[in-house]
This record gives C-alpha cells, sequence and structure tokens, in this order.
C-alpha cells in the first residue's frame, strides 16, 4: 500500500480506501462541509451526553498525545454547554464541520426552546468529535451503513 491519495471522481481519499472500508470513516476524509444530525431516541440529561462527549474525545486524544490544556479547555467549554440541556425525546444535535476550516459549530434544538449554538474553534477536538461519529462503527447500524454506501455510490456514478 503506497502513500498516493486515491482519487474518486476528483475527491481525494487515503491510499488505505479498500473494498471493506466503512463508508462513514470515508466521509470523514472528503474535502466537503459536512452535518450530522442526531434525533434523541431516549430523554436523558445533558449533563450525561456531555460527559460521554467528553470522555470519547478526551481518551482518543490522549492516546495520540494531543491532549493538552487547550484541548481541556474546549472540552470543558463543550460539558458546560450540554450540562442545563435536558435531551427530550425527538431533540436534535446538530454538528456542522465546515470544509474550509477546522471549527464546528453545534446546535441543540428541543420542542418549545430557542437553539442553543456553540462553536467548537480547538482543531484536535473538532476532528476528534468528526470521528467519534464519522470514523467509527459504534452506534451505526449495518442496514445505515449499507443505504449510507448505495447512496454514495449511487451520487459518485452520476
Amino acid at each position: 500500500m503506497g502513500t498516493e491519495v486515491v482519487m474518486v471522481d476528483e475527491i481525494p481519499f487515503p491510499p488505505q480506501v479498500n473494498d471493506t472500508t466503512n463508508p462513514l470513516s470515508l466521509l470523514g476524509h472528503a474535502p466537503v462541509d459536512k452535518c450530522l444530525k442526531v434525533v434523541v431516541i431516549k430523554e436523558i440529561k445533558g449533563s450525561q451526553y456531555g460527559v460521554q462527549l467528553e470522555s470519547a474525545v478526551r481518551d482518543r486524544l490522549a492516546a495520540i498525545d494531543k491532549y493538552e490544556d487547550e484541548e481541556e479547555a474546549a472540552l470543558e467549554n463543550l460539558v458546560e454547554f450540554f450540562q442545563s440541556k435536558y435531551f427530550k425525546k425527538n431533540s436534535l444535535i446538530t454538528f456542522f464541520f465546515p470544509a474550509s476550516s477546522a471549527t464546528a459549530e453545534i446546535v441543540f434544538t428541543t420542542e418549545g426552546k430557542e437553539d442553543s449554538k456553540i462553536k467548537v474553534d480547538n482543531a484536535n477536538v473538532v476532528e476528534m468529535t468528526k470521528k467519534w461519529y464519522l470514523g467509527g462503527s459504534r452506534g451505526v447500524s449495518s442496514t445505515t451503513i449499507s443505504s449510507l454506501a448505495n447512496t454514495i455510490s449511487a451520487e459518485l456514478s452520476k
């Protein structure tokens, strides 16, 4: 396996791409804006979600020795953002990752309340948050992966 970039319809992908590559992880590498909506299916406290997000991102950053004071502060801001929220069923958490910058905008939407927004400026935290959702297999059913792969394939073959 070389170090060259694999091009698919003029979109560069890393050389590790093959037939068994998880299609969600490919989206994390594509140089396009990414928008991800998480729909709450069971009521929980925002603090529970914030702690899970913090733990997942912190552990991934620590594993690659990129967890410093700046990342800790950015994660503390995220936890604080979710702390006061109550996630009713059908609430939405929208993550927007623009291709042009290493930032993320997170919007929390729930019935009867105004949207709450936070911008994350720490590139390492943004990247690991993106990988938590788009780079792994947890929380994603095989049906969802198959549907996504078929949709991407159809779009790329146009």
